[in-house]
């Protein structure tokens, strides 16, 4: 008889403690708390105690044919990025586990002050911040976007196959640029702005971030009243519009694997005049 799912991910998750544990003797560093599990299982991570002081680290593993990618070495990538508030990659280490078939990255970075937005990448409680921390927000993406780079986070085939899949159209890049590539709301911190989990920053669809933004904030009309003033000269350009297809179809797409599935139907009903219209 086959293992069930539920067997299957308890061995996985304690497989994964396993190599937490490893990474945290390979820096010398003691765990503090209980570690949390990321994005379907991908990754565990959680507060660390070293010499120097606190640390965060984290463990993140891949199937060994996906391997080598640029989202990879995303974090400790984005090192070369000073102006930005982010956790700086300290030192990092790799394993191969042959059992599992998996590469396994593990990185200690510096501790970021503050806060998740939400502990969810879609916003679902109302959330007040200052306007300076919007100012360094839209100063952060300007930072980003000035960043030359040979990486891609975003690319032309992942969003011709996802817009075709969702609403069965054709809708090319017009322009690219270097993007954060994962801008939502457990990404960015409070009170101070932060920004974190740069694995799939480089280049992407321009408004990119800015249209992430704002679609996973549609649950919370007054934030997304507020990401629309602060970028609406994106979000209302040619490229802002097309970047939201963009975005929408990797949401809706996820949601019919069950994943946001509360923002799913909020997102289709903005969409789709903007999928429908000319102007695109």
């Amino acid at each position: 008889m086959a293992e069930d799912t539920t067997q299957a991910d308890q061995r996985y998750q304690a497989w994964l403690r396993r190599y937490l544990d490893r990474a945290a003797n390979h820096f010398g560093l003691t765990l503090v708390e209980e570690p949390t599990f990321g994005w379907r299982l991908r990754s565990l991570s959680g507060p660390a105690q070293s010499p120097a002081g606190p640390r965060w680290l984290r463990v993140v593993t891949e199937d060994h044919r996906w391997l080598p990618a640029d989202f990879w070495t995303g974090n400790t990538d984005a090192n070369v990025i000073t102006a930005v508030p982010r956790p700086r990659v300290l030192d990092w280490t790799e394993w191969s586990d042959s059992e599992w078939r998996r590469q396994v990255r593990a990185e200690v970075m510096a501790m970021a002050p503050g806060w998740p937005c939400s502990a969810t990448d879609v916003l679902r409680t109302p959330l007040t911040l200052p306007n300076a921390w919007w100012h360094d927000l839209r100063h952060g993406l300007e930072v980003i976007r000035s960043t030359t780079t040979s990486r891609h986070g975003v690319t032309a085939e992942q969003v011709k196959t996802r817009v075709h899949a969702v609403f069965d159209v054709d809708l090319p890049v017009n322009r690219w640029e270097t993007v954060h590539g994962d801008l939502h709301w457990s990404n960015l911190l409070m009170p101070d702005f932060g920004l974190l989990d740069w694995e799939l920053w480089g280049s992407g669809p321009a408004g990119y971030d800015e249209a992430t933004l704002y679609l996973f904030s549609l649950l919370i009309p007054d934030t997304a009243r507020r990401v629309n003033e602060v970028f609406r000269d994106v979000l209302d350009s040619p490229d802002g519009r097309q970047a939201q297809v963009f975005v929408a179809a990797r949401i809706l797409s996820r949601a019919q694997q069950g994943e946001n599935s509360d923002l799913a139907q909020v997102v289709r009903e903005h969409i789709q005049p903007i999928v429908d219209t000319a102007a695109l």
